[in-house]
C-alpha cells in the first residue's frame, strides 16, 4: 500500500511491525487480536511467496526474513498494521549500533541533513547508557561514515533529509531507516462479517475496504442489473473485489452475483416517483438476505451525502428504513476527490475506472427529499419475496470474467 523508502540498513534480516489501536486493548483481547494479525501477515506473506517466520515478542510481530523488503510490502498490507521496517540486529550496545549506523551513512546518506534518532527500552539498568547516548555517539558514527565518503554532514534534528532510527530492547538493538505507513485499524476476522454492495466504481470498494480495516470479513455482492448493467458493469466489480481480495487471501472474497436484472426492469418500466428509491430499497432486501444466509451482522455502501439525487440525507433515511440491519456507510461525508485518492492508494482506481451503464435508471425529476411510507408505497406488493428469490439464486461470479485490459483515455 505505501511506497517503498529510502533503502534497506546494510544486513537487514528483519522485519519491525507495529500495531497501534491493539495496544489499546485489554490484555486478553489483545493476545487474541495479535493471534489472528500473525494469522492474516502469515497468509499474506504466503500468498505472495515470501519466506518468513514469524516471532512474537511483547504484542509485536517480527518477520525474519532474507527478503525484509518484500515481507514489509505484505506486513503493511495487513489490517491493525500501524507501521512496519526493515531493520538490522545488532547487539545491544552503543559501539555495534554505532557501526551499523555508519554502514547505514555509507549506503544511504548522500548529501543534505540528517538526525538520529533513538528509542531504549527497559530499566535504567538494563543498560549502561541512555537514548541520549545513542543519538549522541551515532550521530557522531555517521558523521565520521560520510566525510570518509566524502559527503558534507549537516544535523538537522527537526526536519532532516534522511533520519536514521534505532530501538534498542533487552537483548537486541534494532537499527532501520523508515517507519513504512500500514492501513492500522484492527486485524481482519476480529469483528462479524458485513455484505458489501459493490458496483465496481470508485466508493463502494474504497467503502469495503473501510470495514476491512476495522476488522469485518466482507461478503461482495453485485446486483446483475440486466439491461441496464452497461458494458463491463459485472467486470469491473469483478475486477476491483480482486484488487481488495489481494488484502485479504485467507478469506473467500469471490464476488457473489444476484441475478436482478427482470426485476429491476419491472422496477423501472412500473415506477416513475422515487425510482431510484426504490430500486435501493430492493437492492438492500436483497442484500439483507444475502447476509442472513452468510452471517454476516450488517451491509456496507459507498454512499455519501449529496453525492447523488439518492443520498440526501433524507433519501439516505428512507432506504435505510427496508431493512433491519444496521447499513454502514463509511464514506458517508467524504467528498469525491478524496475517495479516489483513496481508490488509488489501495489499488482499485484503475478497475474503478471503467465505463457503466447504470445512470440510464435515474429518472428524468428524481425524488431528493423522499418520504420513507410514500417510498414504500411506491414499491411492489411482493417486493419482500422478489428479494428473497433473488437472493436464493446467487452465485458465484466466474473468476475468468475480468475487466478488459484497455482503459479510457
Amino acid at each position: 500500500m505505501t511506497d517503498r523508502g529510502v533503502g534497506l540498513p546494510p544486513g537487514a534480516d528483519v522485519v519491525i511491525t507495529r500495531q497501534g489501536e491493539v495496544g489499546t486493548k485489554s490484555e486478553q483481547v489483545r493476545a487474541k487480536m495479535i493471534r489472528r494479525l500473525r494469522e492474516n501477515v502469515r497468509s499474506l506473506l504466503a500468498d505472495r511467496g515470501v519466506e518468513a517466520t514469524i516471532e512474537t515478542r511483547r504484542y509485536r510481530l517480527l518477520l525474519h526474513s532474507d527478503d525484509p523488503e518484500a515481507a514489509a510490502d505484505a506486513a503493511t498490507d495487513a489490517f491493525g498494521v500501524v507501521s512496519a521496517s526493515p531493520a538490522r540486529r545488532v547487539e545491544p550496545t552503543v559501539e555495534a549500533i554505532s557501526d551499523a549506523l555508519a554502514a547505514c551513512a555509507t549506503a544511504h546518506y548522500d548529501g543534505g541533513t540528517f538526525a538520529v534518532s533513538a528509542r531504549r527500552a527497559g530499566e535504567r539498568g538494563d543498560h549502561p547508557f541512555t537514548s541520549q547516548d545513542i543519538q549522541r555517539e551515532g550521530g557522531s558514527a555517521v558523521w565520521t561514515a560520510a566525510e570518509a565518503a566524502g559527503v558534507e554532514p549537516a544535523v538537522d534534528l527537526d526536519d532532516p533529509d534522511i533520519e536514521f532510527f534505532v530501538e534498542c530492547r533487552d537483548e537486541t538493538a534494532y537499527v532501520f531507516l523508515e517507519e513504512r505507513a500500514g492501513p492500522g485499524g484492527l486485524p481482519l476476522g476480529t469483528q462479524d462479517p458485513v455484505v458489501a454492495l459493490v458496483s465496481g466504481g470508485h466508493d463502494s470498494p474504497v467503502a469495503a475496504w473501510e470495514l476491512m480495516r476495522r476488522g469485518c470479513p466482507v461478503v461482495p455482492l453485485y446486483l446483475d442489473l440486466g439491461d441496464y448493467g452497461g458494458a463491463d458493469h459485472q467486470a469491473r466489480a469483478a475486477s476491483t473485489v480482486a484488487q481488495l481480495a489481494r488484502y485479504a487471501p485467507e478469506r473467500d472474497m469471490r464476488l457473489r452475483v444476484a441475478p436482478a436484472g427482470q426485476e429491476i426492469d419491472a422496477i423501472a418500466s412500473g415506477v416513475e416517483d422515487g425510482r431510484m428509491l426504490v430500486l435501493r430499497r430492493f437492492m438492500f432486501r436483497v442484500a439483507a438476505a444475502v447476509a442472513r444466509e452468510q452471517g454476516a451482522v450488517g451491509l456496507v455502501t459507498g454512499e455519501a451525502i449529496g453525492q447523488k439525487s439518492s443520498q440526501t440525507a433524507a433519501n439516505l433515511a428512507a432506504t435505510s428504513a427496508a431493512v433491519d440491519l444496521p447499513v454502514h456507510r463509511p464514506l458517508l461525508t467524504r467528498d469525491k476527490p478524496t475517495i479516489t485518492e483513496q481508490a488509488d492508494r489501495i489499488g482499485t482506481f484503475e478497475e474503478s475506472s471503467i465505463p457503466a451503464g447504470c445512470h440510464r435508471l435515474a429518472p428524468d425529476f428524481p425524488e431528493t427529499r423522499a418520504d420513507p411510507a410514500s417510498v414504500a408505497a411506491a414499491e411492489p406488493d411482493d417486493v419482500v419475496e422478489r428479494a428473497r428469490s433473488v437472493a436464493e439464486n446467487v452465485r458465484v461470479a466466474d473468476p475468468s470474467v475480468t475487466a478488459p485490459a484497455e482503459r479510457p483515455g
